[in-house]
């Protein structure tokens, strides 16, 4: 545990831009927490891997956000967390919350005819994270899952408002919609980025189910749970690395989520710490 718990940084990682989303959530709803994000721009998209590439690669990122003497790792990132999470509390004495359980929880909350859809990668989807979590909680809701593996590097191109987008979106929704979800969880940290697009295809009869949000609200729970919260006159600040340089990244965060990122910093990936 860092010398100094509640003034040392909120650890974020995923594999790209994706979980700016929950960054950005994060600084709405606990603006004296300073964060430090990681994106694994080097190894994006993680969605196409496999369970054991997925947790070494989560290891490893843990690592650089423990150098950075870390309070609590968040993973803001659907495939790591449907794959990794537990490993992860298994290697790190600090807290770890992924995105899967708070969006679970969130889906089950609002929907009415128990018929909820899920997106996602591939990966996510395969593990049946979401629908593990969801019937744990009440085993009569429908879970329809699609996974969309080219929704990713749309994203990372910026392809927010593309005829491109709107077709694949409007193909990978057409059996969810069909099967009568009025509740949709985006299960992929990068998917807010489109809520706009995907809300206007779903109608008005679907809710969205935001994880980073609710991820928030989680990690703002555990904090409180651990003594860890920072001082409520702290001003947080928000520091940014990567693993490749990536212009796109950049543009990403300052056009669509309005962050301020000020300098990025490089991390190398050669040789991490192990736990």
């Amino acid at each position: 545990m860092p010398t100094e718990p509640i003034t040392s940084p909120i650890g974020v990682f995923d594999s790209g831009i994706g979980g700016l989303t929950v960054v950005s959530a994060l600084q709405a709803l606990l603006p004296a927490e300073n964060i430090f994000y990681l994106g694994d721009t080097a190894r994006v998209p993680y969605g196409g891997k496999s369970r054991t590439t997925v947790e070494r690669y989560s290891i490893e990122i843990g690592n650089l956000l423990l150098a950075e003497r870390a309070k609590i790792i968040v993973v803001a990132c659907n495939t790591a967390s449907a794959l990794a999470v537990p490993r992860l509390k298994e290697c790190f004495k600090v807290p770890v919350q992924g995105v899967v359980a708070p969006g679970a929880s969130a889906a089950v909350a609002s929907t009415k005819n128990k018929i909820v859809g899920v997106i996602g990668t591939r990966a996510t989807i395969a593990s049946a994270a979401y629908e593990n979590e969801i019937h744990s909680l009440d085993a009569d809701i429908r879970v329809i899952s699609v996974a969309c593996p080219l929704l990713v590097p749309l994203i990372e191109e910026g392809m927010f408002e593309d005829k491109i987008t709107d077709l694949m979106l409007a193909r990978y929704l057409a059996p969810l919609l069909a099967s009568g979800i009025d509740t949709l969880v985006l299960g992929c940290t990068h998917y807010p980025l489109l809520s706009q697009t995907i809300a206007r295809i779903a109608g008005p009869g679907v809710a969205l189910v935001d994880s980073a949000a609710n991820c928030a609200q989680a990690v703002k729970n555990v904090l409180e749970k651990n003594a860890l919260s920072a001082p409520a006159d702290q001003l947080g600040e928000l520091n940014v690395a990567l693993t490749d340089a990536t212009e796109r990244f950049l543009r990403t965060a300052a056009n669509a989520l309005h962050l301020e990122l000020g300098d990025v910093a490089l991390r190398s990936l050669q040789n991490p710490e192990k736990p």
